[in-house]
């Protein structure tokens, strides 16, 4: 069987969440499923047989992250495999002034795999061009996080049996929030999801979201200044942060930060089986009483990301099981 992550035998990477089509996200869910129901099957997938090296993860991430970068990092320990790399710019040949595809060159000979984080966006684009071995984007500015996705996926499949049909509730910064951008692009490919976009005008989702979703036959959406008046519609509810770090202004971040704030008595309209998500971290938008809500699913959440990435590392590297995942 050949790889379906090699098309035509090209080196393949995974930037955008669309870099995946819907068969190919099913199958890489279905993977992560079968790696939690049987951890044992994939314990020493990259640990190297019959006089092979075992294989190695370069985690470059010019940006702070601790859920991502350690998930990946989990994820190929778990798997048997090394990790190697930088968490931030400062340690990196950055500071020297390195370009991005120079280290992506230098670094192909050292790992098997990349995932890299990147303030600036398009950033990937660039590794991917120069990478000799698969690059993975672990977030580019404000645009896209693709490995985020597929744990958002993996978490509403999961605990809610489908991804079609449902009401996705997104709140909070719109504008720059790059999990809600992904998971947007990546949800409007399933038939009959409704989007309430619960934003302050400020952060309100950008032109390129709204027509994502008027593009795609079967979606629509509606907008809302609100959390109250959307709740009772809601199958997910996903939280974001107001994120400082992509506002010009201080004084717009401190006016709004407080914006949208999720606690116990607002879910009480909600469906009994509706789900609160948050990609992480978290300040102050969801209240520590939710956490023990059974609404609640964002720990669980970040939980299912140790196990999507596994998934995808195993086929980047076309060590799935059977040699393939489609």
């Amino acid at each position: 069987m050949t790889n379906p992550m090699k098309r035509g035998g090209a080196l393949r990477h995974i930037v955008d969440s669309k870099d995946l089509s819907v068969a190919e996200t099913e199958a890489l869910l279905r993977l992560a499923d079968d790696i939690i129901a049987r951890p044992g099957d994939y314990a020493g997938a990259c640990a190297g047989s019959g006089g092979e090296a075992r294989k190695k993860l370069a985690t470059l991430f010019y940006e702070p992250s601790t859920r991502t970068r350690l998930s990946f990092e989990a994820a190929m320990l778990d798997l048997g495999g090394g990790v190697l790399g930088f968490s931030s710019a400062d340690s990196s040949s950055a500071v020297k002034g390195e370009s991005v595809a120079d280290t992506v060159r230098v670094v192909s000979g050292y790992a098997d795999v990349i995932a890299m984080r990147h303030p600036k966006e398009g950033a990937p684009v660039v590794a991917a061009k120069h990478a000799l071995v698969p690059v993975i984007n672990a977030g580019d500015g404000g645009h896209n996080h693709p490995t985020q996705t597929l744990t958002d996926l993996m978490t509403i499949r999961r605990e809610l049996g489908t991804l079609e049909g449902l009401t996705v509730g997104l709140c909070g910064d719109l504008k720059f929030g790059r999990t809600v951008h992904s998971l947007v692009s990546a949800m409007v490919r399933y038939p009959g999801v409704r989007f309430v976009l619960i934003s302050p005008r400020e952060l309100r989702a950008p032109d390129y979201v709204l027509n994502m979703i008027r593009e795609s036959p079967g979606c629509d959406y509606v907008e809302c200044l609100n959390m109250d008046e959307a709740m009772a519609r809601l199958d997910v509810l996903y939280m974001t942060r107001v994120q400082k770090e992509r506002f010009f202004n201080e004084a717009d971040y401190v006016r709004l930060k407080d914006s949208f704030i999720l606690d116990t008595p607002k879910l009480r309209g909600a469906k009994p089986e509706m789900i609160v998500m948050h990609p992480l971290p978290r300040v102050n938008e969801i209240s520590a009483r939710v956490d023990e809500n059974p609404h609640a699913r964002y720990f669980q959440q970040a939980a299912y990301g140790k196990f999507v990435r596994m998934a995808l590392i195993l086929t980047l590297l076309n060590l799935g099981k059977g040699g393939a995942v489609l």
